[in-house]
């Protein structure tokens, strides 16, 4: 069913090619709205933030008129962000029973960072109806849409993890420490494919006969199942975007 859905979206993208009237290039500035339990854990626990995923993106999308108020729209964004994090509440020590994690509370310095890779990468295909009140032939020219899509994505943790069930002791002299055991890990959800939608509004401003230059405001909601990460609520791949482009008229 996915490479079925793929080969729909590239063969329709092909045929947009071949009869769009308008073809526009976009770099946007993407912003997850990271709502769900796995980003949340991430920024809580890592001494990465929300903004460190924040991201530039590239934007291609191929426009056919059905008239000089309504458009047909074929396009495809891309979003991919790649960040080490460090536990912020905790460091590791090395015991001949294994590795452990020890609250930065108790005063020890530790023997290492504890730290994984955290990767996530977006690309939706999304097709839209867009409405350009004031028509086409104006020197400014707002415009509004909306519509759905298929978004391909990923997301995969690479690294050591805190096991918070796997809880033991650590004696001393003085005192008893509850720790926590440390496992490597290499979860991945990868080439998911699950259905959004989106709407923006923006305007365009003629800079010659064919081409103008192309200001948007888009916003995407989807959510994707996970698999490998078990227990995990459905992942957030909702977010907005900021874009600004070129587009060339045929």
């Amino acid at each position: 069913m996915k490479k079925i859905l793929i080969l729909l979206f590239v063969f329709l993208l092909g045929t947009a090619f071949a009869f769009a009237d308008v073809v526009t290039f976009k770099v946007a500035y993407f912003v997850p709205r990271a709502k769900s339990d796995l980003w949340e854990i991430e920024f809580e626990n890592m001494d990465f933030t929300k903004s460190r995923f924040h991201s530039t993106s590239l934007s291609f999308s191929y426009e056919y008129f059905v008239n000089r108020q309504i458009s047909f729209l074929i396009g495809i964004d891309t979003y991919s962000r790649k960040k080490v994090g460090t536990y912020i509440d905790f460091v590791g020590l090395s015991f001949d029973e294994g590795d452990f994690a020890f609250d930065r509370d108790f005063g020890f310095q530790g023997d290492f960072a504890i730290s994984h890779v955290f990767d996530v990468s977006i690309t939706p295909i999304q097709v839209s109806v867009k409405l350009a009140p004031m028509g086409r032939r104006n020197r400014f020219i707002p415009y509004i849409g909306g519509g759905a899509g298929i978004y391909l994505w990923n997301v995969r943790l690479q690294g050591d993890l805190i096991d918070f069930d796997d809880i033991w002791e650590y004696e001393d002299p003085e005192y008893i420490y509850e720790i926590y055991g440390i496992y490597g890990a290499g979860i991945r959800d990868e080439n998911k494919i699950t259905f959004g939608f989106h709407a923006f509004g923006g305007f365009m401003y003629p800079v010659g006969r064919q081409m103008s230059i192309d200001a948007e405001f888009k916003y995407n909601v989807a959510t994707g199942n996970l698999e490998q990460f078990l227990d995990f609520e459905p992942f957030d791949l909702s977010g907005y975007q900021i874009s600004i482009g070129l587009s060339y008229w045929f």
